[in-house]
């Protein structure tokens, strides 16, 4: 086998474990080694937030907090909303959109360490870090099988968080006081039995008026164009459901709908 098949085979098989042992990570990811000073500020998170939360849930007509969750983020309109719902089966409802502090990179996928780039695809929370540089800290499965597959054999990168202050280095950065919220709704999801909560990282928002511009400003990057056609689906299939799509990775590191649960 050559060195770069091997190179990159490795990072699949990386990428598959690290997916496996995921399911059960995300549930101890707070573990029994916690300081007190780590639990104290967890703690005060979830009571600064309650009531915020609690009227967000009122307003959307879902349970308090929310049982499942979803995140979907848009680089270009540096924005994250948060979709929740009372069951896997019901529809979600839009809780909250909140404003990214920062984002760093431009308009397209991440494909190497280094690059600066904040992903594109579908993703879901894999660690919940209070002990984070950043005030808190949710981590994302990058890379991912398609990441794997696609990006740079020598390194596609690692460590993506969702996380407090203002900083990016290929993270979304929503400053101390929003990541508190989020991380209070996604913990009450986990505690509430959701196992995977997913993450969708698009450019920008598919139907908006400046799609068609940001297509143009891009149209010798051949690459991204032809990612984002094969991601659309993924964003319009949500739009018209108001459910989490299941999505499947080809061994080419492709993504396209699929009929079987993730």
């Amino acid at each position: 086998m050559h060195e770069r098949a091997r190179t990159q085979l490795t990072y699949l098989l990386v990428a598959v474990f690290v997916g496996i042992v995921a399911t059960l990570a995300v549930w101890l990811s707070i573990g029994s080694n916690v300081s007190p000073e780590t639990e104290s500020k967890v703690q005060a998170a979830l009571e600064n937030t309650e009531g915020d939360i609690r009227a967000m849930a009122d307003a959307a007509r879902i349970d308090y907090p929310p049982k499942r969750v979803f995140f979907r983020a848009f680089k270009s309109e540096l924005e994250l909303e948060i979709w929740g719902s009372n069951s896997g089966e019901e529809p979600f409802v839009l809780i909250h959109t909140y404003p990214i502090a920062r984002a760093s990179g431009v308009l397209g996928p991440k494909r190497r360490e280094g690059d600066l780039q904040v992903p594109e695809g579908v993703y879901y929370i894999d660690r919940f870090n209070p002990n984070s540089k950043f005030h808190l800290s949710l981590g994302l499965n990058y890379p991912n099988k398609s990441d794997a597959i696609r990006g740079d054999p020598d390194g596609p990168g690692t460590d993506i968080f969702i996380h407090g202050n203002r900083v990016s280095i290929g993270c979304l950065a929503m400053t101390d006081a929003k990541i508190e919220e989020i991380y209070a709704l996604a913990l009450g999801a986990r505690d509430a039995g959701q196992i995977r909560i997913p993450v969708h990282i698009f450019p920008a928002r598919f139907d908006s008026d400046g799609w068609q511009a940001i297509k143009d400003a891009h149209s010798k990057d051949l690459d991204s164009l032809a990612f984002w056609d094969e991601i659309r689906p993924i964003y319009d299939k949500f739009e018209a459901t108001r459910r989490p799509p299941n999505v499947s990775i080809s061994n080419d590191g492709s993504y396209s709908l699929s009929d079987e649960a993730d």
